[in-house]
């Protein structure tokens, strides 16, 4: 499923672009060609991430958008505005994601790790769906992770979970990502639009330096990890293959499909997820 249009001609919208991952995945599009709308909270970070990839691009089709994750009212209006904005777009990039420190709530009072990292995400794509159906052949690339490995879902306490740990709640997020990335796939089997999901390494970015014992951890471990531009390899490769065909509904290490843990294959779960998301955006 190449897509019929050139580069040049084709629109990508990046969220969490202000940085890291986000950032190096902006570039990447920009420097092929691609119109790049980089969706972040900051205003301030947003504009300098905006400058930084148009000097490094040499483009003059790269734009911003606002929003905090952490209210769904405020991802409706970025849908909204997006919709107005563009009559099509190509490809849609769900990076935006945080690590909590402490049991925080969001706006709308749902534990705020997975009110940014699944609900937000999830709110966003079924509001740009029809567009990207429209548009297509086209392209939505989510950021997971292999931290959701060895985590389970109780669908009761998704909003409110009794047993919340730092990184208990960051691998239930991205097990939701690989879940709701399944899910959609199955939803649009025939729609020429191609879902996958992705492990983009273990990346230095300023996800876990939110404090106390987290920080420290990631701090130690940062050494060891990798670069937010080789992070965002993975995403540029599924935006840019020709045939994103064979990665539809998969979860992608590196540039090959990969196994993942056995909860993030059950299409029952998936399902029920999918539903139970629906009920807590209100869609």
């Amino acid at each position: 499923m190449a897509s019929r249009r050139p580069a040049s001609e084709r629109t990508a919208i990046v969220t969490g672009a202000s940085s890291g991952i986000g950032l190096y995945t902006a570039l990447g599009l920009a420097l092929i060609g691609m119109r790049v709308v980089m969706a972040g909270r900051d205003r301030g970070r947003t504009e300098a991430a905006r400058r930084f990839v148009a000097e490094r691009s040499g483009s003059d089709r790269v734009e911003i958008v606002l929003a905090d994750f952490s209210r769904l009212t405020e991802v409706r209006r970025l849908a909204e505005e997006i919709r107005a904005a563009d009559t099509r777009f190509d490809l849609l990039v769900n990076n935006a994601g945080l690590i909590s420190p402490r049991y925080r709530f969001s706006f709308d009072g749902f534990e705020l790790t997975f009110a940014v990292n699944h609900l937000a995400p999830f709110l966003l794509t079924n509001l740009l769906l029809d567009r990207l159906k429209a548009s297509s052949p086209s392209r939505i690339v989510t950021v997971a992770s292999e931290a959701h490995r060895g985590h389970r879902l109780n669908l009761t306490q998704l909003a409110q979970p009794h047993d919340w740990g730092t990184l208990r709640a960051y691998g239930r997020s991205k097990l939701c990502n690989i879940l709701f990335t399944r899910e959609l796939a199955a939803r649009l089997q025939g729609s020429n639009v191609v879902a996958t999901s992705l492990h983009p390494g273990f990346v230095a970015t300023a996800i876990g330096q939110r404090g106390g014992l987290t920080e420290l951890v990631w701090r130690l471990m940062k050494p060891f990890m990798t670069n937010p531009e080789k992070g965002a390899e993975t995403s540029f490769f599924l935006a840019t293959v020709p045939d994103p065909t064979r990665f539809h509904g998969g979860y992608v290490v590196g540039r090959s499909l990969a196994q993942p843990d056995p909860a993030a294959l059950d299409g029952g779960l998936a399902r029920d997820l999918w539903e139970e998301s629906v009920r807590l955006v209100g869609l």
